[in-house]
């Protein structure tokens, strides 16, 4: 059976190509043939499948031409195959068709691999990242999928507003993960970069070689899932890389800016499974997180800049102003210790105040949605992710309208814009609720203490 099946593997290396061969036709095995039936070993069930559907009469052909009495085909995955194959990608085996170009098999698929994948950001480490209330649960969560450890969630989903973490967490994830683990398969890119390099599969007729890079690593990281939302090919192989990773064993990290029920657009099947791992909201900034990220930056910066000091009150000042997000605080520090590098000055607080005059005088006009929901919902005590979400029992749904109020009357923001911000909600439903609120306030005085109250904390 080995002659009969290493004279079929040459042949069909001819008729399907070199790295058709190397994907596909070399993990197989010919285990025995009987009463004219040839039954095949594979590695796995997904090779299984795949070469029953397009390669199955080639391989019967291949073998009847080799000499071999074979009139039909049966596949089964095989242990040992599996063990086999792995140990060729890591540099080894030989199988039955003759010696497998392990090593130079292994270099392209790797090549292939960083290809694909989005740089990371050598800035953004777990050593650098600030721990704090609002971001501690996905801190942990992060750390522990990029140690390797085994995990009881899969797909780990993080979900929060701009300048929050999200990225920085899935560039911590993916180069830990490759320093502690360099021989792993890691594979990071954004849900649009997914969604072009399907595309250019379809039209480039390689879909398979498509499908084969994305199955076959031991960690998928997607940033911004969302995009993919609407996009119906997209979200289809997307729904079944998932499936066969996860029926694999494979970690998958996905990170996006509402959670997985709040993505309008987003087949329910892939909400559903999105929704059956750990789910992570990455809160909005605290003063004490916004003062612990700014004392780490200005150390950072001070090295940059000879040592420059900031006087005292400077950072608290700051921390306290800028409001709005991580990535706002960072350029006003960056911009103020080149500024006082420039013209010779000390960082105190008169020269803070002529620096960032602009994001200080933009700090005090914009008052942000994502502000009054929080603050909305720590005085109903409701959770942040319900208020913004589809339930719609008393409890949560008053409160939502009171926070589309004080969103329309307190923000320059559109209806259109302040329904996004509301699980993607439309702009009638959003004119809806401030009617209602109006109403209410005329009639009951509770409600309109509680709005007022709000907006005396909000002004403050």
């Amino acid at each position: 059976m080995n002659e009969f099946w290493a004279q079929a593997s040459d042949i069909l290396r001819e008729r399907v190509g070199s790295n058709n061969h190397t994907a596909w036709i070399a993990p197989l095995e010919l285990s025995a043939i009987e009463s004219q039936e040839a039954q095949v070993a594979a590695p796995t069930r997904f090779i299984s499948d795949w070469v029953q559907r397009h390669y199955a009469d080639a391989i019967r052909d291949a073998l009847v031409q080799a000499g071999a009495p074979v009139a039909r085909l049966s596949f089964r995955v095989s242990a040992a195959r599996k063990s086999a194959a792995a140990a060729a990608r890591k540099g080894g085996a030989a199988n039955d068709a003759g010696p497998v170009r392990a090593d130079a098999a292994r270099g392209a698929d790797r090549g292939s691999e960083h290809d694909i994948s989005a740089p990371l950001d050598s800035r953004f480490t777990f050593d650098n990242f600030v721990v704090g209330k609002p971001n501690e649960l996905a801190h942990a969560a992060a750390r522990r999928v990029a140690e390797g450890a085994a995990v009881t969630f899969n797909p780990l989903f993080l979900y929060g507003g701009v300048g929050l973490g999200k990225t920085h967490l899935m560039h911590a994830i993916a180069s830990e993960t490759r320093a502690r683990r360099p021989e792993s398969r890691v594979l990071y890119l954004s849900a649009e970069q997914f969604m072009y390099r399907f595309v250019q599969a379809l039209r480039e007729r390689t879909v398979m070689d498509f499908k084969e890079m994305f199955r076959t690593v031991e960690l998928l990281m997607v940033d911004d899932v969302q995009f993919i939302a609407g996009k119906d090919s997209t979200q289809e192989e997307f729904f079944h890389t998932f499936n066969a990773l996860v029926d694999q064993g494979k970690q998958i990290v996905i990170s996006a800016d509402r959670a997985p029920g709040e993505i309008k657009d987003l087949e329910d099947r892939i909400k559903s499974r999105l929704q059956c791992g750990l789910v992570v909201d990455l809160h909005p900034t605290d003063y004490e997180l916004r003062l612990g990220i700014m004392q780490s930056k200005a150390d950072s910066f001070r090295a940059q800049y000879s040592g420059l000091q900031i006087e005292p009150g400077v950072l608290e000042f700051l921390a306290h102003r800028i409001t709005s997000n991580v990535r706002v605080l960072e350029g006003a520090l960056q911009r103020l210790f080149a500024f006082a590098s420039l013209v010779g000055r000390p960082i105190d607080m008169e020269l803070t105040q002529d620096c960032l005059a602009d994001i200080l005088r933009s700090s005090d006009r914009k008052l942000s949605i994502e502000d009054i929901q929080r603050k909305v919902a720590e005085h109903y005590n409701i959770k942040l992710a319900d208020l913004v979400g589809q339930r719609r029992v008393r409890t949560i749904a008053r409160p939502r309208q009171v926070a589309m109020y004080l969103a329309k009357q307190m923000t320059t923001r559109s209806l259109p814009e302040i329904g996004r911000r509301f699980g993607g909600r439309d702009h009638t439903t959003i004119m809806h609720g401030v009617r209602k609120i109006e109403e209410l306030c005329t009639e009951d005085h509770g409600l309109a203490e509680d709005v007022q109250l709000l907006r005396r904390a909000l002004e403050a």
